[in-house]
């Protein structure tokens, strides 16, 4: 009887302790296959990968622009403005270019002093003022200051009048520019206020009043089709339509972050009110012809923020994929599938097994030629760091790169290279005089989608 007692305890024991291996393992598991956050993982790959810089890499500081841009994040940003400059250009004939200052003339709509601290602080602690006289001393320091400007609209405004000899007084027409402006300042997470930065791209289209409304809604159709056309998630791209403080309506063009909706471009069709303040009501300078009749312009205002569409399309573009690697260990593979006429490598160029000298010279002649035909080249050859091949291809995978030219000992014997695919990680045999053309076709391929 007390054996049997000592084995049922012993069983329920046994029981008892794989009951809770089990519990664990399932917990394990549940962990494991948890999703990451995808903001941490966006924000660790542009650190890790030189897509961005920053003290401070998070949602709020990437928003309010507190952020830099480190080499593949440049160019990145670079081919984006690019794209968006080339498709406001040439869509419409009687488009043309700007380049205001910095320091705007009236500071339209909003404006941001740039106050010396020095003299300001002589000011204040300057002693026996009064409080009128206070004031009076840094509305001085103010009015002499400069105003930095918040927005482009206002330098377009300011130039409409010099640009009507272009057209010949004729409607419609536009004045793209681009630039960095500086946007209010506001508290990080440290309770530091700061003024942020942002590259906007603005295009001011005037035309006549009754032909306002039809052109903001072609503007609309043609800057969200034109987002879309570099995304991988076309619906993470939205319009939505709204109304200011004002009383201004217009469409604001949206993506859908993890966190929610921000806007990437503001549309807005203000009428002829900023165009006459701007001008003092001299309305004979600013008359244009309407087939036969002369009117003053509507404006139709165009204004996207590049910096918000970078992030945009680094979160658009990231896919966690999961695989096995040749050990059966089981990795999350995350791969930036940047749009080809986005990406910042196009290529990157790499050895093999053979003669590393003789290798090297052909590495060299394949980056000139492919640098002639501006195709962007990672020199991964001249790299002194053995890795392995998954390694490598992790990394360029991360980068944004679309193909791996791994060369050999079979490119020395008979002109064959291997072509790595970032899309599809599927790796074919070339002859290396067929890359460039190869390569050239593909992305002005994807650039006419």
């Amino acid at each position: 009887m007390a054996t049997y007692c000592v084995r049922r305890y012993l069983s329920l024991l046994k029981g008892r302790v794989s009951l809770g291996w089990q519990k664990r393992k399932f917990a394990d598991s549940a962990r494991s296959d948890e999703a990451p956050d995808p903001t941490a993982v966006v924000t660790d790959l542009c650190r890790s990968r030189h897509f961005i810089t920053g003290e401070q890499v998070e949602k709020d500081s990437l928003l309010a622009g507190w952020h830099g841009y480190g080499p593949l994040g440049m160019v990145l940003r670079r081919n984006l403005a690019e794209q968006w400059w080339r498709s406001m250009t040439t869509s419409r004939g009687q488009v043309f270019g700007l380049s205001t200052l910095h320091q705007a003339g009236s500071g339209g709509r909003k404006a941001l002093k740039l106050v010396d601290g020095e003299a300001l602080a002589v000011i204040l602690k300057e002693k026996g003022q009064s409080v009128e006289q206070l004031t009076a001393e840094v509305e001085r320091l103010l009015g002499a200051s400069a105003t930095l400007r918040t927005e482009l609209l206002q330098g377009a405004l300011e130039q409409y009048a010099h640009s009507l000899s272009l057209v010949n007084r004729k409607l419609p027409f536009g004045l793209a520019e681009m630039g960095v402006c500086y946007q209010p300042a506001a508290p990080d997470s440290e309770g530091t206020t700061r003024t942020g930065e942002a590259m906007l791209a603005s295009l001011v289209w005037f035309s006549s009043p009754r032909t306002a409304g039809q052109w903001l809604d072609f503007w609309v159709r043609h800057r969200l089709q034109w987002w879309r056309k570099f995304a991988t998630g076309a619906s993470n791209f939205s319009s939505s339509d709204f109304q200011d403080e004002c009383g201004t309506k217009g469409t604001r063009l949206y993506y859908s972050f993890p966190w929610g909706r921000e806007p990437i471009e503001t549309l807005q069709s203000l009428g002829d009110r900023e165009l006459l303040e701007t001008h003092q009501d001299n309305r004979a300078k600013l008359q244009c012809r309407d087939e036969r009749k002369t009117v003053i312009p509507h404006v139709l205002s165009v204004s996207g923020n590049m910096d918000r569409g970078v992030l945009a399309y680094l979160y658009d573009s990231l896919q966690q994929l999961k695989k096995v690697d040749s050990k059966q260990r089981l990795h999350q593979r995350k791969v930036l599938k940047l749009h080809p006429s986005l990406a910042p490598v196009k290529v990157a160029l790499d050895m093999g097994r053979g003669p590393t000298l003789e290798l090297r010279q052909v590495c060299e002649g394949l980056l000139q030629e492919l640098l002639e035909e501006d195709i962007a080249v990672w020199p991964g050859y001249l790299e002194t760091m053995q890795t392995s091949l998954e390694q490598l291809h992790s990394k360029y995978d991360e980068m944004g790169v679309l193909f791996t030219i791994l060369l050999s000992d079979s490119t020395l014997e008979n002109g064959l290279i291997q072509l790595r695919n970032r899309d599809t990680s599927i790796k074919e045999v070339m002859h290396i005089s067929h890359i460039k053309n190869f390569l050239i076709k593909y992305i002005l391929a994807a650039e006419n989608v």
